[in-house]
């Protein structure tokens, strides 16, 4: 008797603490990336990890680009609360301030930066303050943001023809993003926009003789190999850029501490979950472009991407001296990588030094991906 009245007490115990138990959040977050990419992979790993972490109090609903809203529209529409949050890149936004695209790591690093340098003037530097200052105060939108996908460095583009310098853009229609459409302007190509998903249909139809995406995997499943056949990496204009993961500020007041403390760790976790899984990822995705696809990968020409640099240098000044919170967040950048940058130099010995005594490189050509198989053993 006493047995059955104690199983009693404990299933009314335990009924009672589920119905007291709060439902789980979930929030709407759609990207500007095609279900099919691994940008959108990014997504849902931060999905998975705040789930867990939350122990499934907390749930982030992924969608993909056009599932609510179009890919350009994902920011206005978390400040319109249509959608919870988005996942993008902030030179998206460059039509509201020429100010976001340093928010996304712009050309050169910017400075010299890579992604360790650049996370830390975000989140030592003061930067992640001024990007979340930027939104709220000069685009007024109530929104909060955090640094999410490092799809980068980024390969110069695809071409249909070889390119030998600077003078082979004259005339060319070529898909170009952000103030990244400045500078190849500057350098003579006739930039058009227009999202990811549109590329390889308007290369088809001839409405673009060139492209940029993001290089690697990427480029493969997005299927650029299937109109472009010369591929030509790397790049100084994204060679450092980072996403974009944020929330509207009542989605993210409404969450309790635990499960803002799951957000923070869950995006600093899904950064390198995400980035290590690319690495290898696009290293057989190159190998099968050249295989599968007959893609000649080919070294940029360095007067090339020292042009590009220079160019941007120009695009830079001009938006500095007609913006001042572009000026303000450019110059931080600069003095934050006149510390780090010239350290790092002598603290890390280069890349190539190492990978060039293994895995020797012949200049550039379409075995650029394929290490010679009499590469030095340890």
């Amino acid at each position: 008797m006493h047995k059955l009245l104690f199983a009693v007490v404990i299933s009314v115990a335990f009924l009672n603490a589920q119905a007291q138990a709060p439902a789980a959040k979930s929030l709407k977050v759609q990207s500007s990336w095609p279900a099919s990419l691994t940008i959108q992979d990014h997504l849902r790993i931060l999905s998975e990890r705040v789930d867990k972490l939350t122990g499934g109090s907390l749930k982030i609903e992924v969608l993909a680009a056009g599932q609510i809203v179009p890919p350009f529209e994902v920011l206005d529409a978390t400040g319109k609360k249509v959608i919870d949050g988005w996942h993008s890149i902030s030179y998206y936004w460059v039509g509201k301030s020429a100010a976001a695209a340093l928010f996304s790591g712009p050309p050169g690093g910017p400075f010299g930066m890579d992604h360790m340098d650049y996370l830390g003037w975000l989140y030592v530097g003061g930067g992640l303050e001024m990007w979340r200052e930027f939104y709220q105060n000069d685009l007024k939108l109530a929104v909060t943001v955090w640094p999410a996908h490092p799809s980068s460095p980024q390969a110069f583009g695809w071409f249909k023809k070889p390119l030998k310098s600077v003078a082979d853009f004259k005339g060319m229609k070529c898909r170009q993003t952000g103030l990244n459409a400045e500078i190849y302007a500057k350098l003579g190509q006739s930039v058009v926009n227009m999202p990811g998903g549109e590329i390889v249909p308007a290369a088809q139809r001839g409405v673009i003789d060139c492209a940029e995406w993001v290089g690697g995997v990427e480029d493969l499943r997005l299927g650029l190999p299937q109109v472009f056949k010369y591929h030509y990496t790397p790049g100084m204009h994204e060679n450092n850029s980072i996403g974009e993961f944020g929330l509207h500020l009542d989605a993210w007041k409404g969450l309790n501490p635990a499960q803002q403390a799951a957000i923070e760790s869950s995006i600093k976790d899904a950064f390198i979950t995400w980035i290590t899984r690319w690495q290898r990822q696009n290293a057989d995705a190159m190998e099968e472009m050249i295989k599968k696809h007959g893609v000649q990968i080919r070294r940029t020409p360095p007067d090339i991407l020292l042009a590009s640099l220079k160019a941007w240098d120009e695009v830079a000044k001009e938006h500095s001296d007609k913006n001042p919170t572009f000026k303000k967040v450019y110059e931080s950048q600069r003095e934050y990588a006149s510390k780090v940058v010239p350290a790092k130099r002598y603290m890390f010995p280069p890349y190539s030094f190492a990978a060039n005594y293994y895995w020797p490189q012949e200049g550039a050509g379409s075995s650029a991906a394929a290490p010679k198989k009499d590469a030095k053993k340890p």
